[in-house]
């Protein structure tokens, strides 16, 4: 035990339980600084730099720094931050796994001990990301749903359970329980946790606030509870795992004050899209976002944790709330002991830090207000979250972006018919009414409402031995019917995503909404496929109680399996004629979801516009069938009696939500549903697995492989030089977000890697999703910057994942001309060639999801430097950690203003052993003319043990000789 600043105290743990903690106000009397000032996001993870202070890793001039935090100009140094524990899905998890399954492999060539790679923290995976929409509108879904994601997904599966039994810290949540946040939110998180320790020559327990970090981006969500928490990449992660700390420079604290109340009609998705718009425009990247006030006092947790779920879509590295009574009261409602409840209360009060603070008692950066009373409803997208639009001005927002030049952002559809709708005959027989649903439960042993809960029942049934032979035999996976779609039709409609199935209160009101549009005779389009998603079975089970799953059911969002599906582009295929239709007339369709991205070809490759909304908005655009209308004037459609009816006639008040959530949620039945996880799903126990320390990689395998990364690895640590006669692989323009340059979706037969999975047997129908194979650098290194809508401006008026490659130069100049070519056909080429890479972007490269594959692919197609205008916070910090150079371009510049091409040769020179984090380097540029420039820009290694990573080769690397070393 660490207690260099004798800062140890005793504290009343609750129950008659007596507690030690390293105590910040004693700290401050101590005279370092004004701690009681500090943000709370920075006081908690000063006091995890205390409780660590080692001396090592954590020296007592780190304590000291961050104590001293100036909220106007914070210390330009790195801070060593130990997270208590590490949450993971199962698409970065699997990676994730892998890795760590391949540097056991090298300890073992090198004659080591494999169990030296071992997380040295508990580490949590939820397998969430797996369940695809191929079945819909049927109270059949989930179970359908539920087969084809265990027959997909065995090998994976079966790697899982290898490193459950391997890992001794990893605990692994089955599929079917829920998405990794919500589940983390309801069940994982604790608040305080403790460690047994010795004080006084006596057996003690130390306790600390819940800390964390997560291999998905939202892990933000966690913040709505008052624990600090972000997220990073697989990379990141792996070495947290195996003992390194979180490093990050100081940060600024963005202080936002809210004050008002939510007006009637307004919603939490509504909220969370105006702040996101709001600090989007702030330029808030990197820093920490920490909520206040008698307007953030006043939000339920479940709201707090929509916003602070949105954090990366707001570019900050977290969006946190205080710890008060409205926390507690959340943990003891989710089913939270007493004994947890108490001593989460009792140390924040111990600590000085209990109670949503009031405007003028911390010191922030900047300090920005928000009057939850100006907050209208709203919509965002159709390609980015930050993109808000006004709920009345949505169908004029369109029809504007469709006609506008795509140069601008828009479709260049320039004398459109909007009016135009083309028939499409849509053949299925996918039961829909509420008689089959039933009869379809009686026949299975289920009693109706009851089968969400029981996916024992559904998951034990036999498999048909291929995914064609379970659709034959069960249901057509589409709807039938005559419809008509055009320009704007509303094609998907998913209520969807961590951030507001997490929120009774909005998903309460979907299914009231969908009671009234029921009661009036309503009904959906055929052509819309419709789903619901949510992020645990307790939603279910309240949606059943209230008995609004029925009328959700009757409009065809049945249940379709819980998990992360539309939001990560796990939508399903659509009706072929639908496809079709789309094809023939180039039509721009639309998908309206309650998610947290929209980027292009994320939801949908066919899909070009995408709006994030409440899922209650979601239902009411499916019943509209288009997005080209104003919902606020326009009617939503007839009901049984011809009438127009109109979104005011069906929105539910905040009484009818308020009443719905006061008879459905207990903390009974959070307790019931997160025990036993096993045991409620057999079909997860039937799936054998490996055991032992070491994996034993089967070489057919086309979802597990090897990866490159340790296969030549030795003991000799690297130099840093030069680089120099590089090519451009790519040049991009702005907003380039990790799904365009991480594989993720479907995978298209005539891409890379459709190619290489063909050519090893396996047919299109069979290829899964890119996310699906994420355990396998041969599939994700060819789908590296695949994304059908990336835009290479090396290639203009093309879009999808093409470049020119140039074969190396013979004199001081390129060749003049250059054969155009896939991506990774021409990173093959380079490679061949011996001529290192670079790629040039504009401003915010690496937004989105923390992709550690949009690095890890990056790395392996020999991609040395990433020069851009900006980057996103997790991106960058990817790139380091896989020994890939971030660079970025003085303000003004880019390689537009430069006139690249991508004829030119690059070089960059300044780069030694002695380079420091920030320093300049240069960027020489030698044109195809005989010209040549040379540009100053930054070095994007933001702190000094980042020189390490890099001059090692990578994170892992440098854990690994660490972890060698010791022994």
């Amino acid at each position: 035990m660490n207690d260099e600043f004798k800062t140890l105290q005793k504290f009343d743990a609750g129950n008659g339980r007596e507690g030690f903690f390293h105590s910040l106000p004693e700290l401050e009397k101590q005279g370092f600084g004004r701690i009681s000032r500090l943000p709370i996001s920075i006081r908690i993870v000063l006091e995890s730099v205390l409780r660590n202070c080692d001396g090592k890793k954590v020296r007592g001039k780190d304590v000291e720094t961050l104590a001293r935090w100036d909220a106007k100009k914070p210390a330009n140094e790195e801070i060593p931050f130990v997270v208590a524990r590490i949450v993971l899905q199962d698409f970065t998890g699997v990676p994730l796994v892998v890795d760590l399954a391949a540097m056991r492999s090298a300890v073992k060539r090198l004659s080591g001990d494999p169990k030296i790679i071992e997380p040295l923290v508990p580490v949590d995976l939820v397998v969430d990301h797996s369940v695809q929409v191929d079945f819909f509108g049927s109270a059949q879904a989930l179970r359908l749903n539920l087969e084809m994601e265990f027959k997909r997904n065995r090998e994976r599966y079966q790697f899982l359970k290898w490193g459950q039994q391997a890992f001794k810290t990893f605990q692994l949540i089955p599929p079917g329980i829920g998405i990794v946040h919500q589940v983390n939110l309801e069940y994982l998180a604790k608040g305080v946790l403790s460690q047994g320790s010795e004080v006084g020559g006596q057996r003690s327990e130390i306790f600390y606030p819940d800390t964390l970090v997560g291999t998905d981006s939202h892990t933000t969500m966690i913040n709505g509870l008052g624990v600090v928490g972000w997220g990073v990449g697989g990379i990141e992660a792996e070495a947290g795992m195996l003992g390194q700390p979180v490093y990050f420079l100081t940060p600024e604290v963005v202080g936002v004050h809210l004050s008002g109340r939510l007006k009637e009609g307004v919603t939490a998705t509504d909220l969370v899209l105006h702040i996101t718009q709001m600090l989007r425009a702030q330029k808030v990247v990197g820093k920490f976002v920490e909520f206040y006030g008698e307007g953030a006092a006043s939000l339920p947790v479940p709201d707090r944790a929509t916003i602070g779920n949105m954090s990366p879509e707001y570019g900050a590295t977290i969006g946190y709330f205080p710890v008060d009574q409205e926390s507690v009261n959340y943990l003891r409602a989710t089913g939270r002991t007493d004994e947890q409840c108490a001593t989460f209360e009792n140390y924040f009060r111990a600590q000085k830090m209990f109670g949503m603070p009031r405007k003028g008692e911390i010191d922030y950066s900047v300090d920005l207000e928000l009057d939850l009373g100006q907050v209208q409803p709203g919509v965002a997208g159709p390609k980015r979250p930050q993109d808000r639009i006004n709920l009345p001005e949505l169908g004029q927002t369109f029809r504007s972006l469709l006609q506008k030049p795509v140069k601008d952002g828009g479709y260049g559809k320039e004398n459109v018919d909007l009016a135009a709708k083309h028939p499409v005959q849509l053949n299925g027989s996918a039961p829909q009414d509420d008689q089959m649903a039933s009869t379809d439960n009686r026949n299975q042993g289920i009693e109706p409402g009851d089968e969400r809960n029981k996916i024992e029942m559904v998951a034990n049934r036999p498999t048909p031995d291929t995914a064609r032979e379970l659709k034959a035999s069960t249901a057509d996976p589409f709807r039938h019917g005559q419809s008509k779609i055009g320009h704007g039709s509303v094609l998907i409609a998913a209520i969807t995503s961590c951030t507001n199935t997490s929120n009774p209160s909005v998903m309460l009101a979907a299914g009231l909404l969908a009671k009234k549009a029921v009661e009036r005779g309503m009904r959906v389009d055929p052509a819309v496929k419709t789903s619901l998603a949510p992020g645990s079975r307790v939603v279910s089970d309240y949606l059943t109680k209230t008995g609004l799953q029925a009328y959700l059911d009757q409009l065809g969002f049945n249940l379709v399996g819980y998990g992360c599906t539309t939001c990560i582009g796990n939508s399903g295929p659509l009706h072929p004629k639908i496809e079709k239709a789309i094809h023939d007339y180039d039509l721009v369709a639309a998908s309206v979801l309650s998610g947290n991205r929209n980027f292009e070809a994320r939801v949908h490759q066919n899909i070009k516009a995408n709006f994030l909304m409440s899922p209650p908005l979601v239902v009411a655009f499916a019943l509209a069938g288009r997005v080209d209308v104003d919902l606020t004037k326009e009617p939503i459609g007839k009901d049984k009696n011809g009438k127009d009816t109109f979104l005011r006639d069906l929105w539910p008040s905040l009484k009818e939500v308020r009443d719905a959530m006061q008879s459905a949620l207990t903390p009974e039945v959070f307790r019931k549903l997160y025990r036993d996880f096993a045991d409620q799903n057999p079909k997860w126990n039937e799936i054998p697995s490996s055991t032992g320390d070491i994996y034993q990689w089967d070489e057919k395998s086309d979802y597990i492989h090897e990866p490159p990364f340790f296969k030549d690895f030795s003991m000799e640590v690297g130099k840093i030089e030069n680089i120099v006669g590089a090519r451009a692989l790519g040049i991009f323009g702005d907003s380039v977000t990790t799904d365009h340059i991480s594989p993720a979706g479907a995978i298209k037969a005539s891409s890379p890697a459709g190619r290489y999975l063909i050519s090893r047997g396996i047919k299109p129908e069979d290829f899964n999703s890119y996310g699906s194979r994420r355990g396998n650098d041969l599939v994700m290194t060819r789908g590296t910057f695949a994304n059908v809508r990336i835009k290479n401006l090396m290639v203009p008026g093309t879009e999808g994942g093409i470049t020119k490659y140039y074969s190396p130069a013979t004199g001081p100049a390129a060749s003049t001309s250059g054969e155009q070519m896939s991506i990774y056909d021409a990173a093959m080429k380079y490679q061949k060639d011996n001529v290192p890479l670079v790629v040039l972007a504009g401003h915010e490269y690496g937004t989105g999801s923390s992709r550690d594959w949009a690095a890890k692919g990056t790395r392996l197609l020999g991609v040395k430097a990433v020069i851009a205008a900006s980057f996103e916070r997790i991106h960058r910090s990817n790139l380091v950690g896989m020994g890939a150079l971030p660079l970025q371009f003085p303000e003004g510049t880019n390689a537009q203003t430069l006139e690249l091409d991508g004829s030119e040769v690059f070089s960059i020179t300044g780069l030694s052993d002695s380079i420091e984090p920030g320093k300049t380097v240069t960027l020489e540029i030698e044109r195809k003319n005989g010209g040549h420039d040379s540009v100053p820009v930054r070095l994007r290694i933001d702190t000094p043990i980042e020189i390490d990573y890099y001059r090692h080769g990578g994170i892992l690397q440098f854990v690994l000789r660490q972890l060698l070393a010791k022994k």
